[in-house]
């Protein structure tokens, strides 16, 4: 997993960022990672002691940060954290769509429809209004950039998993849906998959009852293919840094060196390749 992301420097003085669910896990350290490179961030989960910890740890070091509690879900509730976050910091530079949550699990017959339809709320109507109210300003200032948190369970199904595994299929081709229309706009989006990385979720799917019940087979996944935060974290500020912009719709793995990837953007986007696309028996066949 050696990739040259972690030796790109990345300078976000004088620019401001959202984070959502930057009150634990992956989002804290996304935060904290963007204000030691210069950014003002606002911080947006549920949990104000949460909260109230990430941006201790970011004012700490001399960072500039903001708390805002309230639900992505909500369209209300997004509106008035953007006007706030625009308000105390100024115009959002990067979006950084953290929030999500992987329950419930069980097969399809059995698990609770609106349990299901809350994770769809959260994964995928949660980024989508975070991304229609910041876009209108990003398209006027014709500068901002879009970060989406996927999962390569949007690649594929996984048994009992139904309501994560569709909500982040959603979110990838959100991602490139939002980046094909604002492309001229001078606005890049990326959905990216963190891989196996050591979160209260991860550890939910390992330790709790119903993740052992449902979906066993992850402990030995994880323990596998485990991905250091500080690599994700790297992969987050590297496309901060405006260096991908030429991946722009891209869905990006923490596994990969997409430093490389930026040196074959041209071959990239000819083949449409880091896309949801079908493939057939007619189109992987020799021509």
């Amino acid at each position: 997993m050696s990739s040259n992301i972690e030796r790109v420097h990345t300078d976000l003085t004088g620019q401001v960022a959202l984070v959502t669910g930057g009150g634990r896990g992956m989002g804290r350290a996304f935060a904290q990672a963007l204000a030691t490179a210069g950014a003002a961030v606002a911080v947006v989960a549920r949990s104000a002691a949460q909260l109230a910890e990430t941006v201790a740890s970011i004012t700490a070091t001399g960072g500039r940060a903001i708390a805002l509690m309230g639900d992505v879900s909500d369209r209300h509730a997004v509106e008035h954290m953007t006007h706030e976050v625009e308000r105390q910091l100024g115009p959002i530079d990067l979006l950084l769509n953290n929030a999500g949550i992987i329950t419930p699990l069980g097969p399809v017959a059995e698990v609770d429809p609106e349990a299901w339809w809350r994770c769809q709320e959260i994964n995928v109507r949660g980024p989508f209004l975070c991304t229609r109210t910041v876009l209108p300003g990003m398209c006027h200032r014709r500068r901002g950039r879009i970060i989406n948190v996927a999962s390569t369970a949007g690649l594929m199904a996984f048994a009992n998993n139904s309501a994560y595994t569709l909500s982040k299929t959603a979110l990838i081709r959100l991602t490139e849906q939002v980046a094909l229309e604002t492309r001229t706009h001078g606005i890049s989006v990326f959905a990216i998959n963190p891989g196996p990385v050591r979160t209260a979720m991860s550890a939910y799917l390992m330790e709790s009852v119903e993740g052992q019940q449902w979906l066993s087979w992850y402990r030995e996944r994880f323990d596998a293919l485990e991905v250091p935060m500080e690599r994700v974290v790297s992969l987050v500020r590297f496309l901060a840094s405006g260096h991908a912009d030429r991946l722009t719709g891209r869905f990006l793995s923490a596994l990969e060196d997409v430093s490389q990837m930026v040196a074959q953007a041209e071959e990239i986007e000819q083949g449409e390749l880091y896309t949801l696309r079908l493939q057939t028996v007619q189109s992987r066949s020799p021509s």
